[in-house]
């Protein structure tokens, strides 16, 4: 896959919110499945809702926050409030979100460039495809990769589960379930139907 073919996606705080979704995201954009995007206000909306629900402390995901981004140094679009002018049909607080997507259609080579997040509802469809722009949640998205990129997934999957385990973070569980629990469901089908074929 070459870095002009290569996908962007713009990684919405929610998704970020996951302990299991946001390592699993990043391994495989190092893995050179896509280049991730996102923005400061995006990284602060995380940080500040996973202190908040998570009871983490906000230095733990600061320095988590700058291990991301320098691990992915292209992917923070920097100010896009101008970006968000055209989106009128966006709900207002997910505007800057969608508006990393505009920027990352004028900066990068990258192609095709989609928000990824679990409130799809918020953005408009037509209003993105009019800015080059597509829209996915993410259990949508690891299924639509599964069928050409199993073994990756598989892969990275696993090693992120045993990761979280070995860290403390998760009890040890069963791989369906602990995707389940995260709200991925078809990829959950996916990985089942591979243990038995």
């Amino acid at each position: 896959m070459t870095a002009e073919s290569r996908p962007a996606l713009v990684l919405d705080a929610c998704v970020m919110m996951s302990g299991l979704l946001r390592p699993l995201l990043l391994d495989l954009a190092s893995a050179g499945l896509y280049a991730p995007i996102w923005t400061y206000k995006i990284g602060q909306e995380w940080q500040r809702n996973a202190a908040r629900l998570w009871q983490i402390e906000p230095q733990v995901l600061e320095t988590e926050w700058q291990r991301m981004q320098e691990r992915f140094p292209e992917a923070d679009m920097g100010d896009v409030t101008e970006h968000e002018a055209p989106l009128k049909h966006t709900d207002k607080k997910d505007k800057h979100v969608a508006a990393a997507g505009v920027a990352a259609v004028a900066k990068t080579d990258c192609s095709p460039i989609s928000v990824v997040t679990w409130n799809t509802k918020d953005f408009s469809r037509s209003e993105l495809r009019r800015q080059q722009l597509g829209l996915i949640d993410p259990d949508r998205l690891l299924t639509q990769w599964w069928p050409t990129h199993e073994q990756l997934l598989r892969n990275h999957i696993e090693a992120t589960i045993q990761a979280l385990v070995d860290t403390g973070r998760r009890q040890p569980e069963e791989t369906i379930p602990m995707l389940k629990r995260d709200r991925l469901f078809r990829l959950a089908g996916c990985y089942g139907r591979s243990l038995t074929a």
